[in-house]
């Protein structure tokens, strides 16, 4: 899609909105802050909606954030839509007995984790949606979708406020869900 045409009225806003940070967090790295979203309680409102207008399409009965800006956009869309919510969260974070998968992801290792009895709240058989803030090259959400399947349950869409669409993310995550992005950076 070329850069000149916009999806949709929130993809540009949230790409006017948006803070280049070079060399984060580390050098040769330009991160895409989403945080002036969080400051603006309009445009964050309008996000979260959108975000929950896709999500509701794949008919989940559970929302999983990913540490720590999944949680700030999944909670409220969890809450919206009346689902339970599960963290999924760096190593040593969570009380409770748990599964972890270690990944590579675009500057370094990682593990994450998540509650093995996280899905026994959830009535019928456990569909998905995971969240957060950004879509780069996958990995973290990819680990996130085998956490979520060694608990037995399907992610059936992987959602996010801003996808780096250069990247090589959607391919890898669309062998696990359905991917969906609000803006996408080209």
């Amino acid at each position: 899609m070329p850069d000149n045409i916009v999806k949709d009225p929130i993809e540009n806003k949230i790409l006017n909105i948006l803070r280049d940070v070079p060399d984060f967090p580390k050098p040769g790295i330009m991160f895409k802050d989403i945080t002036p979203i969080l400051s603006s309680p309009k445009l964050f409102s309008e996000t979260i909606d959108a975000l929950t207008n896709l999500v509701q399409k794949y008919q989940p009965n559970c929302i999983a954030g990913i540490e720590a800006r999944g949680f700030l956009f999944g909670t409220p869309i969890a809450s919206k839509l009346q689902l339970p919510f599960i963290p999924i969260r760096k190593p040593g974070k969570l009380p409770w007995k748990k599964k972890s998968v270690s990944y590579s992801l675009e500057y370094g290792e990682a593990t994450i984790e998540v509650h093995e009895d996280a899905l026994d709240f959830v009535e019928g058989k456990p569909k998905v949606a995971v969240i957060d803030d950004l879509l780069a090259t996958g990995g973290t959400t990819e680990a996130s979708c085998k956490l979520i399947k060694q608990i037995n349950g399907e992610v059936v869409v992987a959602a996010y406020v801003l996808e780096l669409g250069f990247l090589t993310g959607r391919q890898i995550i669309e062998e696990h869900a359905a991917v969906e992005s609000l803006a996408t950076v080209s």
